[in-house]
């Protein structure tokens, strides 16, 4: 079963609980990895037995980047909120640079999160 790795920035948290709601069903064919409190609050409103990580300042994105390292995740949907400087975007940015070294793909905004979620669902 391949793994989808959920992360969304604070102001992005109502956004990401309404992108999983309306991809429920495709989302409950793959195994689910998110930071903290992302994965708590999907737990939480949609009982989708998310793994949850630390939370993303703790060192959660790390944890995440490892797991794209060794290919234990298969696609990145990391809703961004490029607008507020992160304390931890260091850490972000090495995700996000992992993602395209060992070809992950990786969605930063909704509107790529449906197109990478339909790809992945039909290359199940």
């Amino acid at each position: 079963m391949k793994t989808i790795a959920l992360i969304a920035h604070d102001k992005k948290k109502d956004e990401m609980l309404e992108f999983v709601g309306h991809h429920l069903e495709e989302l409950k064919h793959f195994q689910l990895v998110a930071t903290h409190t992302t994965g708590t609050l999907i737990n939480d409103k949609y009982h989708l037995n998310v793994d949850t990580k630390m939370s993303g300042p703790l060192g959660g994105d790390q944890q995440i980047g490892a797991l794209v390292a060794t290919e234990q995740v298969h696609y990145v949907i990391f809703l961004r909120d490029p607008l507020t400087s992160q304390p931890h975007e260091p850490d972000i940015n090495a995700l996000l640079r992992l993602c395209d070294v060992h070809n992950i793909p990786l969605a930063t905004n909704r509107r790529s999160a449906h197109i990478l979620i339909k790809y992945a669902a039909a290359n199940m």
